[in-house]
């Protein structure tokens, strides 16, 4: 009985995330549209914490869509020649500065990491939307991996970051293809992402797509579980596929 509840709450979560996001294009009228579509083309600031592959490389896509990106890591000498080879709009900083300077972050770095990222940033995290690509893997990880694994990698990293706005994304497909999906024509692959916080998936999906995938909501931070290698939602699949794989998951 208690699985069931928890399963309907999960669930009734899902639909007041979605119906929220949902509803607040549909009963805007002009003024909410006119409001969504400068939104959807204001530059932002985004702090990367973790500028290797996956940091670096969807850094690298914003930069190129027209953001100011801050990248960092634990190497400043590589976050600085990344600045350099992508131009004006990209700098390079401490992990705390890029943290300040983002008005959305990208934490992207071992699932190991996280609890010391979180104690290390802190405030300057909390009330921000953070897209977590990370994935627990218990043999590079260890017991934390294990942990999460069992609480489930969406839950377990709002625990990790506390007061993050948290939306899971970019956790089953290769870095390498996510810096050139922008360039391809044709229908695009979907993106599935899990969060509990409606306006963080408008954030999110606006970043996603100048990635060059299609975001598909498949419930809340919960559902995070399945976002990962090895799950019936690793690789890339079209929107409609990701839907109809995400209905059968609980």
């Amino acid at each position: 009985m208690k699985v069931n509840g928890a399963m309907k709450q999960n669930r009734r979560r899902f639909l007041k995330v979605a119906g929220t996001t949902t509803a607040a294009l549909a009963l805007g009228g002009l003024p909410f549209a006119a409001r969504a579509a400068s939104a959807a083309t204001e530059k932002l600031k985004i702090g990367v914490v973790g500028s290797g592959r996956i940091g670096g490389t969807l850094g690298g896509v914003w930069v190129k869509a027209g953001h100011e990106v801050m990248f960092s890591s634990r190497n400043i000498v590589h976050d600085k020649a990344l600045a350099a080879k992508l131009g004006p709009n990209a700098r390079a900083g401490t992990p705390r500065e890029a943290a300040a300077f983002g008005e959305v972050l990208l934490i992207a770095v071992p699932y190991r990491a996280l609890p010391e990222v979180g104690k290390d940033l802190g405030n300057l995290i909390k009330g921000k939307v953070v897209i977590d690509p990370n994935n627990p893997i218990p043999s590079r990880d260890g017991e934390i991996a294990t942990w999460a694994r069992e609480k489930g990698a969406g839950l377990a990293s709002t625990e990790l970051l506390p007061g993050a706005r948290i939306v899971r994304a970019f956790n089953a497909i290769g870095y390498a293809r996510m810096g050139a999906a922008h360039e391809q024509q044709g229908e695009r692959m979907g993106m599935p992402i899990a969060s509990d916080d409606a306006k963080a998936v408008a954030v999110a999906s606006r970043l996603i797509r100048e990635i060059g995938y299609e975001p598909v909501l498949i419930g809340g931070l919960a559902m995070g579980k399945y976002l990962m290698p090895g799950t019936p939602l690793a690789g890339e699949r079209t929107p409609e596929q990701i839907r109809k794989i995400a209905a059968t998951l609980k």
